[in-house]
């Protein structure tokens, strides 16, 4: 009745952190357009050289500014045109859920624990798993114009 293997601890209101992974919250469009050009810029010249891309983002405050956009065409970068009320098709979010099904095994105990096993899903996920939903958008895509806006298997 009272084994070990038979009881689970629990605590009312647990740790837990913030995690920001090549995004970022609660910043204006200057903030937002410095971090575009300190981080991005060089994250997107070393993936991509020379080659075109397509960058996505949300209808945040920020990312929609005027001068959010004329940042990115002045640096000659195409912007995913994003929908209000869209659904969230974001692959980010399907990494988000990888790194939480890697954690449901993790018990940490500590809050050091906690981010050391967060870091450690994080760095887990391929290349390979994200160019995997990278190349999904296409369907996605698709199945929200069939599902006119509704809910989808995404």
């Amino acid at each position: 009745r009272e084994m070990p293997k038979c009881l689970k601890s629990s605590v009312k209101y647990p740790q837990s952190v913030m995690v920001w992974g090549a995004m970022s919250a609660a910043v204006n469009a200057a903030s937002y357009q410095e971090i575009l050009e300190h981080f991005m810029l060089p994250s997107a010249e070393k993936l991509y050289g020379d080659e075109d891309f397509i960058f996505q983002h949300d209808l945040a405050p920020a990312h929609s500014a005027k001068t959010t956009g004329k940042w990115f065409t002045d640096h000659g970068i195409t912007v995913l045109n994003w929908p209000a009320n869209s659904p969230d098709l974001n692959p980010i979010e399907n990494l988000w859920d990888i790194v939480k099904r890697k954690l449901r095994d993790a018990r940490p105990n500590t809050l050091d624990e906690l981010k050391a096993a967060i870091e450690a899903s994080w760095a887990s996920i391929t290349p390979q798993q994200c160019h995997r939903l990278i190349a999904s958008m296409p369907r996605r895509i698709e199945a929200v114009i069939s599902a006119k806006g509704f809910p989808t298997k995404y």
